[in-house]
């Protein structure tokens, strides 16, 4: 059928795909929340729906406005939100719940896809940096005063996006290095221990070799080394100060960051409990997993949260490495697809929302992913479209069905 052209039959069919087997896995671990999950993705089609039937240009005519409200959702939190395993981000309507955050990644990949492709954007001008920083720094605050850590992590997946569009890859390492220190110093963890104060005077050394061999040998002007002067110093001062900082954390976050360091063993009854138990079930799956619904670890519902933020236990036990690599494998790929129609979009706005959306999904799954396997601390990031929620699944289904509308527009268009 002509109409059809123009459709990428391969990323819905993945979507499809992803939906219909975590449905199934959240029907295991749960019948009731299996059923309203079923329900959740209904909703979801019929609002992809809509947005297949609306005009294109809509989303980029109407991203202000839905930044502007993603922003007031996340600041009505404050005032209006019901706290929820020690979290104030979400808000309740009877029996049903919603959290914003997950929709105000929306009119942030919207926002940023609209003034990027504006015909004054240039990320080597002050003005353009400062804008795009403050399109993703203001909701990104509002999510840390929450406080949601986790989503923050998420929103640094706008920084692919830009990457994309000329942003320089030392901003990556910079970052990079910053995540380093505080974890090295924490790891150190008294700021009154010799070690801490050898590895603050190794980062300053390091430092001074980089600065005389930048000034006398490549002879480059001291006045352009200044930012990394500054970087040096700060990096310094967070060796020094990032075990106060994790002090003044809640101790069940402190707990998080140090099962990376300890095992999860040590914390069994308090936050390396989920780890130990989700590591226990994916391990027990082995090569080929027990069967559908019988896992003992997940039936037995040994792993809190089993159906949300650990659902992916429940894939490792039931359907062993075999399945687990093969949902891996279709998660790539189906990322990957959306990476590679972005990169094909005649429009900026297209390319820029399509690279936001893709990195969006990287991020969820990357994290997700690891920590659940203890490669990362426990922060509440659900796997994109797998873990069960009705306001996760709406909201990646509506930047599904909008970028997939997007490029239906872009092959049909004769520009």
């Amino acid at each position: 059928m002509k109409w059809t052209e123009g459709i990428d039959k391969i990323g819905l069919g993945l979507y499809f795909l992803l939906c219909i087997f975590a449905i199934a896995n959240i029907y295991s671990v749960d019948e009731g929340l299996g059923k309203k999950q079923l329900l959740f993705f209904g909703i979801s089609i019929f609002v992809g729906i809509i947005i297949f039937f609306s005009r294109s240009k809509f989303f980029e005519n109407m991203s202000g406005i839905i930044y502007i409200g993603g922003v007031l959702m996340l600041a009505g939190l404050h005032v209006f939100g019901t706290e929820i395993l020690g979290q104030k981000n979400w808000y309740k309507f009877g029996s049903f719940t919603m959290q914003p955050v997950e929709f105000s990644k929306i009119g942030v990949a919207l926002m940023l896809a609209n003034y990027v492709s504006s015909a004054d954007f240039n990320l080597h001008n002050r003005k353009s940096l400062l804008t795009v920083l403050a399109i993703i720094g203001i909701p990104a605050i509002t999510v840390l005063s929450i406080p949601d850590v986790g989503s923050l992590l998420v929103f640094t997946a706008f920084f692919i996006a830009l990457y994309r569009e000329g942003l320089s890859g030392k901003l990556f390492v910079v970052g990079g290095l910053f995540a380093a220190v505080f974890l090295i110093a924490n790891y150190l963890n008294d700021p009154l221990q010799w070690s801490l104060w050898y590895f603050t005077v190794f980062i300053l050394v390091i430092g001074g070799i980089w600065f005389a061999f930048n000034a006398a040998f490549l002879r480059k002007n001291i006045y352009n080394l200044l930012p990394g002067v500054a970087i040096i110093v700060l990096l310094a001062g967070l060796s020094v100060i990032s075990p106060i900082i994790f002090e003044k954390l809640p101790k069940h976050q402190q707990e998080r960051v140090e099962v990376l360091y300890k095992g999860e063993r040590e914390f069994r009854d308090t936050s390396g409990y989920n780890l130990l138990y989700s590591k226990t079930a994916i391990g027990s799956g082995g090569l080929t997993g027990k069967g559908y619904r019988e896992g003992s670890v997940t039936q037995g519902k040994f792993v809190p949260e089993q159906e949300t933020d650990y659902i992916f236990c429940t894939v490792g036990e039931e359907w062993g490495f075999v399945g687990s690599a093969i949902l891996v494998l279709f998660y790539l790929i189906y990322i990957g697809r959306i990476y590679y129609l972005s990169e094909q979009q005649k429009s900026v706005f297209n390319r820029v929302f399509g690279y936001c959306f893709a990195s969006i999904l990287f991020m969820h799954f990357s994290i997700n992913l690891g920590m659940v396997m203890g490669l990362f601390p426990t922060v509440g990031i659900p796997l994109p479209y797998f873990s069960y929620g009705g306001s996760s699944l709406l909201a990646f289904s509506i930047m599904t069905f909008i970028f997939f509308k997007l490029n239906y527009a872009d092959k049909n268009s004769l520009v």
